[in-house]
């Protein structure tokens, strides 16, 4: 139990560490949160600081997700009679958490699609790959980081489900579930993003290359 709520702790800090906060402050001058939706994750670092920058930041908070889920969910103090993967969930999921409702920034950090994708990273690789392609995809034809975030979770499910019964892959029903709960929860954080896609009032990033 000691040994869960160390990796449920040091995930959730991991998470939290607000990157777009950091490099908006220190390398632009200004604080992300000020611009744009004023949200502080990657769709509004693409949007205000440029492709580049906004990939750059969401490579930092994949890491985050890749450092909860590989690394520290290793750690044990105490017996811990639980599968592997259930442990990497939870201390995926409190990276999530952690980036989405920061400490270190009152509680208002960012959308949690690029630690979500660390945490895929490390439980399917071959669904990162393919989910991935489809952000990529969607970002070139509509140039909304938005849709193309939410467009990538959503397919989630979609993709373990075609792997599974086209290409004969292993199904993991928990980590099934885990999605059906990443595509809900990327979409609530999405609301606002959805709200201005449906009035019209939404920002393409100004070019992709």
């Amino acid at each position: 139990m000691l040994s869960i709520l160390v990796i449920i702790v040091l995930s959730y800090l991991a998470g939290s560490i607000p990157t777009s906060i950091i490099i908006s402050k220190f390398f632009f001058g200004f604080d992300i949160r000020e611009k744009g939706s004023g949200n502080a994750g990657g769709t509004n670092a693409f949007r205000i600081m440029g492709w580049k920058t906004g990939l750059f930041v969401m490579l930092i908070d994949l890491s985050k997700g890749v450092l909860a889920t590989y690394l520290i969910s290793q750690i044990r103090i105490d017996g811990l009679n639980l599968p592997v993967v259930i442990v990497q969930i939870i201390a995926g999921i409190s990276a999530v958490t952690g980036h989405i409702w920061t400490v270190f920034a009152g509680f208002k950090g960012g959308k949690g699609v690029g630690t979500a994708a660390g945490m895929l990273l490390v439980l399917y690789p071959v669904s990162f790959i393919i989910c991935l392609s489809i952000f990529f995809l969607v970002l070139l034809i509509t140039r909304y980081v938005s849709v193309s975030s939410m467009s990538a979770t959503v397919s989630l499910p979609i993709v373990l489900l075609a792997l599974h019964q086209f290409f004969g892959r292993p199904f993991s029903f928990p980590l099934f579930i885990l999605a059906l709960i990443m595509a809900v929860l990327i979409v609530f954080t999405h609301r606002s993003n959805i709200q201005r896609l449906m009035n019209g009032s939404e920002n393409r990033i100004k070019k992709i290359l």
